[in-house]
């Protein structure tokens, strides 16, 4: 049974023509007569008595005409829905950031794009890097936006965006340059494994010649927002977003030392081989555009 086949149906049955039906969608009268002889035939059901040279309903008939008027009014509105998510008048975006994209470099973005699009909804997930490129990679998600690089063959990443980390501890440094043998003595507070934070940092060490397995780690916490509290309280010293120190830096409950780190980019994240939607190109296409970054694949 096709939608083509109810259409006619419907058409003839309104008018109890078969030409008149025929006419109406632009078909040959024998086109018309031999789609419903076709529903007819696979169904071993008469929908008309043939008297003379007119036609009317059987009750089969009667009974039909309601459901296929059921039938093609929901094509009609799937058809809607999908004019609609071509236009972006309606969607929702999966999106899964790491911790310190999600809480202060992506909401004044979020924020904006809704304004532009207010139609779209934008569901996004909190994840650390590692778990974000998982979710992207499962399907769980259409876009990542995270801190670290990602060794997946099956996913496609390009910078999006950037920040600095900075080494920061309750009390102000001393006036002299922080040395290997400092840091190496120093006590450190932690992002958990598998966080951007965390990777970006210890490539920075190692770049400075400092093992990251050889530091003093006193505190392994799973947010920026523990970590900084726990550097506030005097617990040590630890490598944080720009972003998420700046607040405590104004006040003048932390203390930032200038550690050649070097910005930080954000990556972009897509399947390879998933659909994506207008939505999440639209999305791309925004952040590209606000925060200056060349665009993405």
């Amino acid at each position: 049974m096709t939608l083509e086949q109810l259409r006619l149906f419907i058409a003839v049955a309104e008018r109890e023509h078969m030409t008149a039906g025929a006419r109406a969608l632009n078909v040959t009268q024998s086109a018309a007569s031999a789609a419903i002889a076709a529903l007819e035939d696979r169904h071993e059901v008469r929908l008309f008595h043939r008297v003379g040279r007119g036609i009317t309903l059987t009750e089969a008939g009667r009974l039909f005409l309601t459901e296929a008027r059921a039938v093609l009014a929901r094509a009609t509105a799937a058809e809607h829905v999908l004019d609609d998510l071509g236009a972006l008048r309606r969607g929702t975006l999966r999106l899964v950031a790491s911790q310190t994209i999600a809480a202060y470099w992506l909401p004044a973005l979020l924020a904006a794009f809704r304004r532009q699009y207010p139609a779209l909804s934008v569901d996004l997930a909190i994840r650390n890097t590692e778990q974000a490129a998982a979710q992207v990679h499962d399907g769980e998600a259409d876009i990542g936006i995270v801190e670290g690089a990602i060794d997946d063959p099956a996913l496609a990443h390009w910078p999006i965006g950037e920040d600095r980390l900075l080494l920061v501890r309750a009390e102000p440094f001393p006036d002299t340059p922080l040395t290997a043998a400092w840091m190496q003595q120093a006590r450190w507070i932690m992002r958990e494994e598998g966080s951007g934070t965390r990777s970006t940092l210890n490539q920075h060490l190692r770049r400075l010649g400092i093992d990251p397995d050889t530091l003093d780690i006193a505190l392994v916490l799973p947010s920026n927002e523990s970590v900084r509290t726990a550097v506030e309280a005097g617990a040590g010293i630890a490598a944080l977003s720009s972003l998420v120190v700046a607040p405590g830096i104004r006040a003048g409950v932390l203390h930032a030392v200038p550690v050649p780190f070097g910005p930080r980019p954000f990556f972009g994240l897509r399947h390879k081989e998933r659909y994506r939607s207008r939505a999440a190109e639209a999305l791309l296409a925004f952040i590209t555009a606000h925060a200056g970054i060349a665009p993405g694949q």
